[in-house]
C-alpha cells in the first residue's frame, strides 16, 4: 500500500509538473505571440511611412494621398496649416502635378501600438534640404490587411539656444509684420 501510495503520488506530482511545463510553453508561446505580432506590424507600417515620404519626394500623387485615410489630418509647420486630406490633397495638387514633392529622409523612427495591434503611433527625426532637420509623429491604423495614415504632425526642430530670439521674432511677426534680420548664407 504504501508503495502504491508513493507510487501514486510520485506520478500524481509528475503529471502535476508536466502539467505545469506544458501551461508555462503555452504561456511563453502566447506572450510571444503578441511580440512576433508587434514585430510584423511595425515591418509593415514602418513600409508604409518610408513609401509615404517616397511618394511625395517623387511627387506620386495617387502612392502619397493613398497611403491615407480617408479623413486623415495633416498637420503642417505653420500654424496655419491643418489639412484635412481633401484640403491637403487642394494644396499640394498643383505641386505633385508639376513634378514637385518634397523631400524628408527619416533619420530614426520609434513606433508604439495599442493593445489590439490595430493603431500604432510613431515619432520621427527627419532631414529636409528646405527645412534642416523635422520631427514627424503620426498615427497609422489598420483598415482590414493594410495599415493607413490617420494624423501626421510635422514640426521643425529649434535649437534651444535659438528658442527666445525666434519667440520674440515670431511675436513681432504676428504684431505688426515686423521681420527678423536676415542672416547671411554661410
Amino acid at each position: 500500500v504504501n508503495v502504491s501510495t508513493k507510487g501514486f503520488r510520485i506520478s500524481v506530482l509528475g503529471a502535476t509538473a508536466a502539467a505545469a511545463l506544458v501551461w508555462a510553453g503555452s504561456w511563453q508561446r502566447a506572450a510571444a505571440a503578441p511580440e512576433k505580432r508587434e514585430a510584423s506590424s511595425r515591418a509593415q507600417a514602418d513600409v508604409l511611412v518610408s513609401g509615404w515620404h517616397a511618394a511625395a519626394s517623387k511627387a506620386d500623387e495617387a502612392a502619397y494621398f493613398g497611403a491615407m485615410t480617408e479623413h486623415a489630418v495633416f498637420l503642417g509647420t505653420d500654424k496655419t496649416e491643418r489639412w484635412d486630406k481633401k484640403a491637403f490633397q487642394t494644396y499640394a495638387h498643383p505641386h505633385f502635378a508639376k513634378g514637385k514633392g518634397w523631400s524628408f529622409a527619416p533619420r530614426e523612427r520609434h513606433w508604439a501600438f495599442s493593445g489590439d495591434g490595430r493603431t500604432a503611433w510613431w515619432d520621427e527625426l527627419l532631414d529636409s534640404e528646405h527645412l534642416g532637420v523635422c520631427r514627424g509623429s503620426g498615427v497609422a491604423v489598420r483598415e482590414g490587411a493594410a495599415w493607413k495614415i490617420a494624423h501626421y504632425d510635422l514640426a521643425m526642430t529649434v535649437p534651444n539656444d535659438l528658442a527666445n530670439d525666434l519667440v520674440a521674432w515670431t511675436r513681432a511677426l504676428e504684431k505688426d509684420g515686423t521681420k527678423p534680420p536676415r542672416s547671411p548664407a554661410p
